[in-house]
């Protein structure tokens, strides 16, 4: 019978609750109240995250299936009550009365249709007076949404609205795993990366019903919510920046090396040379990053892989980092060797230090990007072995402790 039931239910309207007393029975009778006036076959969940009020009691009284969540954090609830629902879909709203849980049929609609993950828009549906901070409304919503437009092409203008729906196998498929509040931006990042439909519908916004402060903490939170989306875009945080630092200083350190260059009235010399190596290495380095960040990502399934990667990884190998580096490592050692013979035919005495600044800063560059590609050939060696399926951990730990003692 229980298998039945589970079968038969469409949705799951979830809502995680950390001491809502105070809102929690309006909210899940408003939920209710929605699928009988729907014809939805659904149920009501809560996620509750060790409330102290008798939050559980009440959701009980009222019908609602409590699912208790000992790992403490907004994502952790949302992610055990995911993994409980019975629903085909699932709808997840806060329990603080400040969504609407009467008004779900453009979620239901647009799930039906397809979609993957239905976002609400707050701004287009209607943020009542005092239902969300200004620094919220006009800084730190608007500047992270368009942050997650650009680096994920994210069809989402509230990245942040809490009243979501979405197709519970899929969700279940991106393997979420924040537990804080930033599992709200993970869930849009990830379903984006792997190509989910993802659209969006108009929703409202209300001044919650609690006579306590919120959980959110505007620049704790809001700077985890920054480092995530910029922690799954290796791409922007990495090669973009790395290679124009490795343009410009590649440009500028060619033309310098043949002495100074002189721009509308300005000289540029060994002072803008040392600048370029620093933007050489940087940039080269950068681009290292990126390269082990983009393998490492798409090794353990937390970014999906392309065929442009795809490439690059089968050109690279230990054996090829090893000869570039130590092309660059014979450079490095042929300009030193030459700065050795430049010296010894003014009789090892006192040197023009333009010349040899110049010379040194080619040997350090070339050195620098030799030991860099070796490593990083190592280090992609090592990301790239496949994982031992019957070593465990006790097995792995016995093999290392055997290495340390030779």
């Amino acid at each position: 019978m229980q298998r039945l039931v589970i079968f038969m239910t469409e949705l799951t309207i979830l809502m995680p609750c950390l001491n809502e007393a105070e809102t929690l029975a309006v909210c899940i009778r408003k939920a209710q109240a929605y699928l009988d006036s729907s014809g939805v076959s659904g149920e009501v969940v809560i996620a509750d995250n060790g409330s102290t009020d008798g939050s559980q009691a009440i959701a009980e009284s009222l019908g609602a299936r409590v699912v208790p969540v000992a790992q403490r954090g907004y994502g952790a609830a949302l992610g055990a009550g995911i993994a409980a629902a019975h629903g085909r879909f699932v709808i997840m709203g806060d329990s603080d009365d400040s969504y609407d849980f009467s008004r779900l049929d453009p979620f239901v609609a647009a799930l039906r249709g397809g979609a993957d993950l239905v976002m609400g828009n707050r701004f287009k549906g209607g943020i009542a007076k005092n239902a969300m901070p200004p620094l919220h409304r006009y800084l730190g919503n608007p500047v992270l949404s368009t942050i997650g437009r650009v680096l994920y092409r994210a069809p989402v203008g509230d990245f942040h609205c809490g009243l979501r729906g979405f197709s519970r196998a899929a969700i279940l498929g991106l393997k979420l795993n924040t537990p804080g509040m930033q599992f709200a931006s993970e869930m849009v990042i990830k379903a984006t990366l792997t190509g989910l439909k993802v659209t969006e519908v108009p929703t409202t916004l209300s001044p919650d019903g609690r006579s306590r402060p919120p959980h959110l903490r505007s620049w704790r939170d809001g700077w985890l919510h920054l480092k995530l989306l910029l922690t799954f875009a290796p791409y922007w945080l990495f090669y973009t920046p790395g290679l124009i630092l490795l343009w410009l200083g590649t440009a500028a350190f060619t033309a310098l090396m043949f002495g100074p260059v002189n721009l509308g009235g300005l000289t540029f010399d060994t002072a803008t040379l040392i600048l370029a190596t620093a933007l050489v290495m940087t940039g080269y380095q950068m681009l290292c990053f990126h390269a082990l960040a983009q393998l490492f990502a798409v090794r353990f399934g937390l970014l999906p892989t392309s065929p442009g990667f795809e490439r690059w990884r089968g050109r690279m190998s230990v054996d090829n980092a090893c000869i570039l580096g130590a092309a660059f490592l014979v450079a490095s050692v042929v300009a030193v060797v030459g700065g050795v013979v430049f010296w010894g035919q003014s009789g090892f005495g006192p040197l023009d230090a333009s010349a040899i600044v110049r010379i040194a800063a080619l040997a350090v560059v070339c050195a620098s990007l030799g030991v860099q590609t070796i490593t990083t050939g190592f280090l992609w060696g090592l990301l790239g072995q496949r994982l031992g399926e019957s070593a465990g951990p006790k097995e792995m730990q016995l093999a290392l402790g055997q290495q340390g003692a030779r």
